[in-house]
């Protein structure tokens, strides 16, 4: 005998929420579809979808997250899938929205560190989305600055605590004392983020010190090394400090600290190659910077966007971020900042083979750093441009645009001048540097400075490093018989 299927439960809680927005079941299909291109998604749902919806059958994939969003755009507030009464999808949407205030920032972020540092292996898994990279740059753009970030009143006469418990902690003490463990933490991290902890300018120094430790290990060591540390990190200490009571001069210092954390957090993820991941960090990085009322380090988020875009393979998006980057500082940034934007503009040309726009970039981004003085006032993150950054990003063009002589200059240059601290960046330059004298017929020379390169590369904790081997030995592949190479090959399989 057949059995029956299982009859499916009629969807109030959906029913009730599209009442409430004054949607049509059509309505409803059309916006989730238009929600659906914006990130480069072909749906075709239709009234007879919703209608399926509401007598309870469930809609897959991105769906659910898609349809939350659409009633959070309409009704004000942030709704979820199970909000919906849907069942709660894998988290491939999440992260990827530009929030509509501060509080729901801090929301969705936050939500990212929790999902992140457990055992969501998912959300690493999850694809890079060049539909994706429009809606947040737009809306940082355009959209308006946020009126008030401060929260709550100090409570008169009490002390606080810090989040993990103990007083006075330096940024070591206080990175040695994030949890590795996640069971059995739940009164413990309900304590940590109890309303009213009032936030000092101490913390916000703190976590400034500690983005300067995790981002001197990223350059010397690779992503992999202390991610999972810094995530942790946001989660259990800045989490609870922007859940807390702060005014609003404080607020957007503490705004623009944990915007800093978090574009570090998306930059490692990039460099591990958990891409989708880093895309989502950077959005909202951007986000926050928007909260912390400074468009300068917005423009440095987009910065970093346009450079995994450009990693990827994305060359007309990462020229479209560089530009609103460009635009939304205007001419009034400093001479460090434009030139590093006309930079990363130029490596975008560079990876389309755009010879002209990429040329005429490099000269804006050579005579804004020659116009920059040691008495300005660049922002910290600024700094590291400088002669031998510029020289790197010279060189990587001319190997893109298969300029060699060029390249091989520029590289050269770039590695006489870089401080050694940076060695994942030297690493990079001595690649494209093995790769100019390779185009030069320089056999013997391209291998050894490959082999080198490659057994930097064992030593680090960096996806991107290993690609970079990877480009190089695709390379070589035309001269594979060759004795250089077969020795390269001896040499290299040792490491990798």
């Amino acid at each position: 005998m057949t059995e029956r299927p299982a009859q499916r439960t009629p969807n109030r809680q959906l029913a009730a929420l599209i009442a409430e927005a004054g949607f049509s079941n059509a309505g409803l299909a059309r916006r989730v579809d238009q929600l659906g291109l914006e990130h480069g998604l072909d749906l075709r749902y239709d009234k007879t979808s919703v209608t399926r919806w509401l007598r309870g059958q469930q809609p897959r994939g991105t769906t659910p997250a898609l349809i939350a969003e659409v009633f959070t755009r309409r009704l004000g507030r942030r709704l979820t899938a199970q909000d919906l009464g849907l069942d709660a999808c894998a988290p491939v949407y999440a992260g990827l929205e530009f929030a509509a205030s501060p509080e729901e920032a801090v929301d969705i972020v936050s939500g990212l560190w929790r999902k992140d540092s457990g055992s969501h292996a998912e959300l690493r898994k999850i694809a890079f989305t060049p539909a994706g990279l429009v809606v947040p740059s737009r809306d940082w753009l355009i959209g308006r600055p946020d009126e008030r970030v401060g929260r709550g009143e100090p409570p008169t006469g009490g002390v606080r605590v810090p989040a993990q418990g103990r007083p006075g902690r330096e940024p070591a003490q206080a990175l040695a004392a994030v949890p590795r463990q996640r069971g059995g933490r739940g009164a413990e991290r309900a304590a940590e983020r109890s309303p009213g902890q009032r936030v000092t300018g101490g913390d916000v120094a703190a976590l400034r010190s500690v983005g300067e430790l995790f981002r001197s290990l990223d350059h010397a060591y690779g992503g992999g090394h202390a991610r999972q540390a810094l995530v942790r990190y946001l989660e259990h200490e800045a989490e609870p400090m922007l859940r807390g009571a702060y005014g609003e001069k404080l607020g957007r210092r503490l705004f623009g600290a944990v915007a800093d954390l978090t574009r570090l957090a998306g930059w490692t993820s990039y460099d591990i190659g958990a891409h989708g991941l880093a895309q989502r960090y950077f959005v909202q990085a951007l986000r926050l910077s928007q909260a912390a009322g400074d468009r300068l380090y917005g423009a440095y988020v987009l910065v970093s966007m346009s450079r995994q875009a450009v990693y990827l393979g994305h060359g007309r998006e990462a020229v479209q971020l560089a530009r609103v980057a460009q635009q939304g500082v205007g001419g009034s940034a400093p001479q460090a900042v434009q030139a590093l934007l006309h930079a990363v503009e130029a490596r975008a040309h560079g990876v389309l083979g755009e010879v002209r726009a990429c040329t005429a970039a490099l000269v804006r981004a050579e005579r804004a750093l020659e116009a920059a003085r040691p008495g300005d006032e660049a922002p910290p993150w600024a700094r590291f441009f400088d002669e031998a950054q510029l020289a790197d990003e010279f060189g990587h063009c001319h190997r893109d645009l298969q300029q060699y002589r060029a390249a091989a200059q520029y590289a050269e240059r770039s590695l006489q001048l870089r401080s050694p601290g940076y060695a994942r960046s030297r690493l990079f330059c001595r690649l494209v540097l093995a790769s100019a004298r390779l185009g030069l017929g320089e056999l013997d020379q391209a291998c050894q400075l490959g082999a080198e390169a490659a057994g930097q590369a064992a030593e680090m904790r960096s996806l991107r490093a290993l690609e970079y081997v990877r480009d190089f030995e695709r390379r070589l592949e035309p001269y594979k018989d060759a004795a250089p190479v077969r020795t390269y090959r001896d040499r290299v399989a040792a490491l990798l």
